[in-house]
């Protein structure tokens, strides 16, 4: 219970933390909106309303500059633990910009296999694109670092309280830029960069794996525009890949509501934006040209429709690009440690090194 607590404050804690990073009073300007001296809730990222009436300490209903910079300047939360054998470069902005939501952390082998630049495996967070946080990647990406044989990022984007899409993925497109602009200083390979997320962050790892070349996309950030933002293989588990046919397959969320997920994403509900909704889909952006992907979803997912990975699967499979899917039989909305210690790591391994066979479809037992 008391893990479950913390975890929860550590969300709503989150955009206050995380601006930490920047001054307390440029960050009180950029959400003062109407330039009026104080905050509302309306004018805060969406992370932070939850914790509104920890900041107004004389309840008021606004938060001066003074509760603002004596909040900010609280004992900051300890950084998480670093996983040994790795070195860990956080918050390193990719878009030109203070944002802290536009920084990633580069996980580097304290001792590389070989002397050659090293492949890339850059994970995206989840969290429905409106909660969620960058530092959940360093350790999903620290066991295959260890081996020296990977260098490990893990890329933060704008969420739906502060910008709706394509804000998300003009982030990590640039983040993907930013990669191959400072492959040389870092020994990475900018020839093989591989991209794994989870739920919202598998959505966005299909989308750039999906729109290599679709300009409208691209975004305008960074210093590295002359850079490639595609990717070589994708690895998505359990990510939305066609957003209006959600509710066709009901679970736990309807994702055609107006406060949904994707209805905050899009701005505004899903089925009166059917255009912008479908350019926000990876299954609209098939094409031969594709990275090859692996999935990984559960059948009883309560989030994401089961429904979402087989279609998109199949209409990868019918452009003939490369696609495997793991199903995770009665598995909800996570993926077995297994399947990561097992089938990600052969798939990293054929396509980031070209060895190994291809991987075929394969069901698994969610308690493995």
């Amino acid at each position: 219970m008391k893990k479950v607590v913390f975890f929860a404050l550590c969300l709503a804690l989150a955009p206050w933390v995380g601006a930490q990073q920047r001054s307390p009073e440029a960050l009180f300007r950029q959400w003062d909106k109407n330039k009026d001296g104080k905050l509302l809730p309306a004018e805060l990222p969406q992370n932070a309303r939850r914790n509104f009436s920890r900041v107004d300490t004389n309840k008021d209903g606004t938060i001066s500059l003074e509760e603002h910079v004596r909040f900010l300047k609280r004992p900051r939360m300890a950084q998480p633990r670093q996983p040994q054998g790795v070195k860990v470069l956080r918050d390193i902005s990719y878009a030109g910009t203070d944002n802290p939501r536009q920084m990633l952390d580069l996980v580097l082998p304290n001792k590389r296999v070989g002397k050659q630049p090293l492949p890339i495996i850059a994970f995206i967070h989840g969290g429905g694109w409106r909660n969620g946080n960058k530092s959940s990647g360093i350790n999903r990406v620290a066991g295959l670092v260890q081996t020296g044989r990977y260098v490990g990022v893990s890329i933060g984007y704008r969420l739906t309280g502060e910008a709706i899409w394509p804000a998300q993925i003009h982030d990590c497109k640039a983040a993907i830029r930013w990669l191959r602009g400072n492959a040389k200083k870092h020994g990475m390979d900018p020839d093989k960069i591989a991209v794994w997320g989870t739920s919202a962050g598998g959505h966005l790892v299909s989308m750039l794996g999906s729109t290599g070349g679709v300009m409208e996309l691209e975004g305008k950030l960074g210093k590295h525009l002359g850079q490639s933002s595609r990717v070589t293989a994708v690895v998505n588990y359990y990510g939305p890949s066609a957003l209006l046919q959600m509710d066709d397959h009901p679970g736990k969320m309807k994702h055609n509501a107006p406060n949904s997920p994707e209805s905050l994403l899009v701005g505004a509900p899903i089925q009166k934006a059917k255009a912008k909704t479908r350019r926000a889909s990876p299954l609209t952006h098939v094409s031969a040209d594709d990275a090859p992907h692996l999935h990984v979803h559960g059948t009883k997912d309560p989030l994401v429709p089961f429904h979402q990975s087989q279609i998109y699967h199949g209409a990868l499979k019918k452009a003939d690009v490369e696609s495997t899917l793991i199903t995770v039989k009665d598995g909800g909305h996570n993926a077995p440690r297994n399947v990561g210690e097992n089938q990600v790591r052969l798939f990293l391994r054929r396509h980031l090194y070209g060895t190994g066979e291809k991987l075929t479809d394969e069901t698994v037992s969610s308690n493995r």
